[in-house]
């Protein structure tokens, strides 16, 4: 029954209905704001997978990832900071109110424990590590590597509320997560949250100095647990306080989107962009390192911190090619760039850390 659970559910119902209103949405799928083909046409699942099987060795580190033991139930509250756990997994912590973003703690990015196992060393984080209370937990969208079961049940129980994309809440409800704490965003919706992480129902009369303001904003990808592909949103979105603007990239390939993001939210204080997991056979829906750094530019980030690298093979790059041409790329456009090592405490306006501690094969 466990292994069934983790494939999620369709939306149905009042949900399903509220996603056939969607502006993004026609011929039964969500639609990126171009025509996108997930794979190039001469590529199929059975090729991509035997590729992957003949993988190259150094897809993945030779020796453990380096990795810093932090006390997350401890972190300083009096200025905004940022803990990477690996790949697109991070906690937010602003102030007393802590979002954690895609948590994948059990270890794989797949419904099979076999198969796209973490590297040793970046799995050093799990759930029972994280703080007794999450005020939110924000999903971008459904996929393994973003939306993990095990995880999921494990923080269910204390975390106040769930922010993620239209349709994904299904999958949430089916894990026994109540409809009252789940609230779904179509692209170019915000939503108002309190300092304990619930969405204000009221006008913006309501909002106070502690609010935090989360937009849904589009990203170039796709959907999907099982063989059925788009049947929820993917998004990115944009996290506003008072004195601060984030960008949280998500999962998306180049396009026009980020320009119009930036002139309409930026400029942002940091954006968190994919810069891993790209391949020759699906160019348009991963990021290439170098057009990471343009979507940090057209985006108008001060600070750019890639993710979506460093924890597991999804891809046939070396698993460190994603950073070190990112890195290259960020110097040559005189862009900041922060390398973190998965635990360490990133601290908002503060010398953010930069140091080459992946260069090893």
């Amino acid at each position: 029954m466990a292994l069934l659970k983790v494939f999620g559910k369709a939306p149905a119902g009042p949900r399903l209905q509220r996603i056939h209103r969607s502006a993004h949405y026609s011929d039964g799928s969500f639609q990126n704001l171009v025509p996108t083909d997930v794979t190039l046409k001469d590529t199929n699942f059975f090729k991509m997978m035997r590729a992957y099987r003949n993988r190259p060795a150094n897809t993945a580190p030779s020796q453990p990832i380096p990795s810093v033991r932090t006390d997350l139930r401890s972190l300083p509250v009096d200025k905004a900071s940022i803990v990477w756990f690996g790949h697109s997994s991070y906690l937010l912590q602003l102030g007393t109110t802590r979002i954690l973003v895609d948590p994948v703690f059990s270890g794989n990015a797949s419904p099979f424990p076999f198969f796209a196992k973490a590297f040793p060393g970046a799995d050093l984080y799990k759930a029972e590590d994280m703080p007794d209370t999450l005020e939110a937990i924000l999903l971008t969208h459904d996929h393994y590597d973003h939306l993990d079961y095990k995880t999921i049940l494990n923080l269910k129980d204390r975390t106040n509320h769930f922010y993620t994309s239209l349709g994904v809440g299904a999958h949430l409800e089916f894990w026994g997560i109540p409809a009252e704490k789940i609230t779904e965003l179509d692209w170019w919706e915000t939503v108002p949250i309190d300092p304990q992480g619930r969405p204000i129902t009221g006008g913006a009369a309501d909002w106070g100095a502690g609010d935090i303001q989360l937009t849904a904003t589009p990203a170039r990808h796709f959907s999907g647990r099982t063989f059925k592909r788009g049947g929820a949103a993917w998004s990115s979105f944009v996290l506003k306080t008072t004195d601060l603007n984030l960008f949280l990239g998500g999962d998306s390939g180049y396009e026009k989107h980020f320009a119009t993001i930036g002139e309409k939210y930026g400029p942002f204080d940091l954006a968190l962009l994919e810069c891993g997991q790209y391949g020759v056979n699906w160019p348009y829906i991963h990021m290439q390192p170098e057009e990471t750094v343009q979507a940090a530019l057209d985006l108008k980030a001060n600070i750019l911190f890639p993710v979506h690298w460093a924890k597991f093979t999804l891809a046939l790059h070396p698993w460190n090619e994603p950073i070190q041409r990112v890195k290259a790329a960020a110097t040559k456009a005189g862009l900041p760039i922060t390398t973190p090592r998965i635990g360490e405490i990133i601290t908002i306006d503060q010398p953010y850390p930069n140091d080459a501690w992946y260069d090893f094969l």
